[in-house]
């Protein structure tokens, strides 16, 4: 295997990513696809050294998608740090970035998405975002043909979109590998988003609530306590911390169905919770 670049090489379009994957195949290369939205962090790094760990050759796709973004949600105010962005993937090893622009993903007269059921249809981030789901499912799918990679990484700190594009490619044949990359957190336990930026200094500062209620849930749950009972007294603490409360759940950790038992586990603890104008996700398992 070649040298891997100090930056990493941009890749236009369709034609120049297929291009790059042949060449890396024809050296007996595998290649691992990690893809992204921008406004890259240290989580984002992880992913192509999972990537890295799993592969010889890493691209990484830098994509705002506006079809998953609802009416109510400003695409155009969605953060775009591109020349920062291919700094941090070339620290992380990354040999390529995919950026294609919205034309290319969606060429006029495009008219096909991605129907869901399933882990899309849980009454999760799908009760607040209906049609968010629809359009990571319909990019991601077209990413995976695009990339044709042997494996694609994505952050389990989006656990709801992690289960839904795993089942998306194995109901659709889609060869590509789905794997889940650990949430990366900061030293207090907040799990790593561009949205923290957001957070002011005092919301940062109670922001580690959110994954402490659900590590205290968590240890309860696995000593035997109640399920029901130990997310009440979750959702309480969090309040009192100063957050408002979309959900903080007891799942099925494959399924994402309602579960009331340990012993119909695994468990996986999901939560969303506003502080102030910034809306965090976090989940750990049981």
């Amino acid at each position: 295997m070649s040298a891997k670049p100090s930056s990493p090489v941009v890749l236009p379009d369709v034609a120049s990513l297929r291009a790059a994957v042949r060449a890396w195949r024809a050296n007996g290369e595998r290649v691992a696809l990690a893809p992204t939205m921008g406004a890259l962090h240290a989580g984002h790094a992880s992913l192509v050294r999972e990537g890295l760990r799993r592969a010889d050759r890493v691209v990484a796709s830098i994509f705002v998608n506006p079809t998953q973004f609802a009416p109510t949600e400003d695409f155009s105010k969605y953060p775009r740090t591109f020349d920062a962005d291919l700094a941090t993937l070339g620290a992380a090893g990354c040999d390529a970035c995919f950026a294609p622009g919205v034309a290319d993903m969606y060429p006029q007269g495009f008219a096909t998405t991605v129907t869901l059921e399933g882990p899309a249809k849980v009454d999760l981030e799908d009760h607040f975002r209906p049609t968010h789901f629809a359009g990571v499912a319909t990019v991601v799918a077209k990413l995976l043909n695009q990339a044709q990679a042997d494996c694609a990484i994505f952050g389990e700190k989006d656990y709801q979109q992690l289960k839904v594009i795993t089942r998306m490619a194995r109901d659709l044949d889609i060869p590509t590998e789905i794997v889940g990359a650990p949430t990366v957190r900061e030293a207090d336990g907040l799990a790593l988003s561009s949205r923290n930026v957001y957070l002011s200094a005092d919301e940062r500062a109670r922001a580690p609530a959110l994954h402490g209620a659900l590590r205290m849930a968590a240890g309860k749950i696995a000593a035997g306590e109640v399920v029901g009972h130990e997310m009440t007294e979750a959702r309480e603490l969090l309040a009192e911390a100063g957050f408002v409360v979309d959900y903080i759940e007891a799942r099925h950790a494959e399924t994402l169905e309602r579960i009331a038992r340990r012993a119909d586990g695994p468990i996986r603890l999901l939560a969303a919770a506003r502080l102030g104008q910034t809306r965090l996700i976090d989940n750990i398992p049981v």
